[in-house]
């Protein structure tokens, strides 16, 4: 099984337990206005690589993991591939490999099937999955795209006992009100397996990305937030 890879790190250490051999697939259908990722929304420059010779490549360095560290896969949107995922993290597995899975859950119910879910979860240790707005005419707003799935996405994961990591990005003007982030506590405290809520603030570093790829960044003169916006988000969210 190929898969569109756009990119890989050796040494990641804030996307999962431990230090992690990042894997960044190509390709995404939301459209965020603080992406920082732009450069992987269209498949046009990626390695098309076996999942076999993916593995083989991280397991160069299997000796520095420890015992929590190992694989994440991320993107762009890494569940627009399932197959190749599914066969990634199956001969991980094989290779006694932990494996984490970030993703928006965007693909869900459209290009991942229940099914298809149900059978990458088996092999997956941790999902970090990205919650970019709990109101669902703000998320289309954000994102071009509807929340809903990605609601049902995280109910699905927490109803077959996965471990899950939330994160939200914290934009000013945004998503950042008490009453944007009160409503996703209240959605986060009906799943019954998050072990971790991440607050990120929005951040500028990959605007020259935008500009590179000749895109208009819509979040022009938004700044990233205050350390008190920040830690009355970790607050109410019960973030780390």
């Amino acid at each position: 099984m190929k898969g569109f890879v756009h990119s890989t790190e050796s040494f990641g250490s804030a996307d999962g337990p431990g230090v992690r051999f990042l894997i960044f697939l190509n390709g995404c259908k939301l459209r965020c206005k603080f992406c920082h990722n732009p450069d992987t929304w269209a498949k046009q420059e990626y390695e098309e690589m076996e999942a076999a010779d993916v593995l083989k490549k991280a397991l160069r360095y299997k000796e520095y993991w420890g015992e929590k560290g190992g694989i994440t896969v991320s993107g762009g949107e890494p569940l627009l591939q399932p197959e190749f995922v599914l066969e990634l993290f199956q001969l991980a597995k094989k290779e006694g490999v932990n494996t984490c899975l970030d993703t928006s859950g965007n693909p869900y119910l459209h290009e991942l099937s229940e099914e298809m879910t149900e059978k990458i979860m088996e092999y997956t240790d941790l999902v970090m999955l990205d919650i970019k707005h709990i109101d669902e005419a703000q998320h289309i707003e954000l994102t071009g795209q509807t929340g809903k799935n990605i609601l049902e996405f995280a109910t699905k994961l927490s109803d077959m006992g996965q471990r899950l990591w939330i994160r939200h990005v914290l934009v000013p003007g945004v998503n950042d009100s008490e009453e944007y982030l009160r409503g996703l506590r209240e959605f986060i405290d009906t799943l019954k397996t998050v072990e971790r809520v991440d607050v990120l603030p929005y951040h500028t570093l990959g605007v020259f990305k935008w500009k590179e790829l000749g895109i208009p960044y819509q979040l022009e003169g938004v700044e990233p937030p205050t350390k008190e916006s920040v830690d009355k988000a970790r607050e109410i969210l019960g973030a780390v």
